[in-house]
This record gives C-alpha cells, sequence and structure tokens, in this order.
C-alpha cells in the first residue's frame, strides 16, 4: 500500500487558503470603492515541492 503524502496535501490547503485570502481582500477593495493594488508578487505554484 501506498505511503501517503502529507506535505503535498498540506501545500495544497496552504495555496487554497493564500487564494481565498487573496480573492477576500480583492473584494474588500472593490466594496470598498478602492482599486486593488497588486503589491504582492504572485509566485508561480511549484507542483514538485513534496
Amino acid at each position: 500500500m501506498a505511503k501517503p503524502n502529507y506535505s503535498y496535501e498540506k501545500r495544497q490547503k496552504e495555496i487554497a487558503k493564500k487564494k481565498k485570502q487573496e480573492e477576500k481582500r480583492l473584494k474588500k477593495a472593490a466594496s470598498q470603492g478602492e482599486q486593488p493594488q497588486e503589491d504582492s508578487p504572485h509566485l508561480p505554484v511549484d507542483e514538485k515541492n513534496n
């Protein structure tokens, strides 16, 4: 039986959490009538990071 890759699962959770936070930040900025600032650089997703 194969061993579960917990590091991969953890990384996927972190990516989903950051995406949700970014969407929430953009929505909040839009509701306040501000232009969303893209000051945080988007890092490419490294799928090989185990």
